[in-house]
């Protein structure tokens, strides 16, 4: 989802006919070699990461909004869990207009709360299934108590100053990758890809594991 589609309500986006290509068939295929400039972009300057040393970062940008994102989910938890142990995924919710900042910062108090595992696809579900809007701090709350969490403190949470940083960093790092659509990938700090650079997601999959490759050899 392109970052100029958000303008349209998140009820009326078109559905994500795009990631049919998530199909076994486009996986068993062998891909062509990835080409910088049309199947993924070098950053001209490093993005921060936060994995260790020794380690490959991931990012995978995301809104939960997003019904591209709602789509590609599945797939992305199937490549997480064949991903080589040197790998770490790291999921950053964008906040493209300040209407998307309720979701951004459920995603890091559900993260601060140790929910994610739990809940991360539940909130999908209530947007996407039971489309509940959850796009302002009370419906966000109110969510989130349903789910039996404690609203008191789910709410001092999602005000505290450390999810206010860590939403403000999200921001800063969809800048430095240059986020322009979800779902998309970033590879340690050094390149960029995405459906539309790489024609679907199932093949921006591909083009990671290529990229993946690269940051090991140097």
């Amino acid at each position: 989802m392109q970052r100029r589609e958000f303008s349209i309500a998140t009820a009326s986006v078109a559905t994500a006919a795009s990631l049919g290509a998530l199909s076994t068939a486009a996986h068993a295929q062998a891909p062509a070699a990835p080409r910088a400039g049309t199947d993924f972009v070098v950053l001209d300057k490093p993005a921060p990461v936060d994995a260790p040393a020794g380690k490959i970062e991931v990012v995978e940008f995301f809104w939960y909004a997003c019904p591209h994102c709602n789509s590609f989910e599945p797939a992305l938890e199937e490549w997480i869990k064949k991903a080589p142990k040197d790998v770490v995924v790291r999921r950053v919710p964008v906040s493209f207009r300040p209407d998307f900042e309720p979701q951004q910062r459920l995603y890091y108090v559900l993260e601060a709360m140790n929910k994610v595992e739990e809940l991360h696809k539940k909130v999908f579900y209530a947007i996407h299934v039971e489309k509940q809007m959850l796009n302002t701090p009370a419906l966000v709350a109110a969510w989130a108590e349903k789910q039996g969490l404690d609203r008191t403190k789910f709410t001092e949470m999602y005000n505290s100053f450390s999810i206010a940083t860590k939403a403000r960093k999200a921001t800063q790092l969809q800048d430095a990758y240059r986020v322009d659509g979800v779902p998309s990938l970033g590879v340690a700090g050094r390149f960029f890809t995405s459906g539309e650079l790489a024609k679907n997601m199932g093949r921006a999959l591909q083009v990671t594991d290529y990229l993946v490759g690269q940051v090991r050899k140097s």
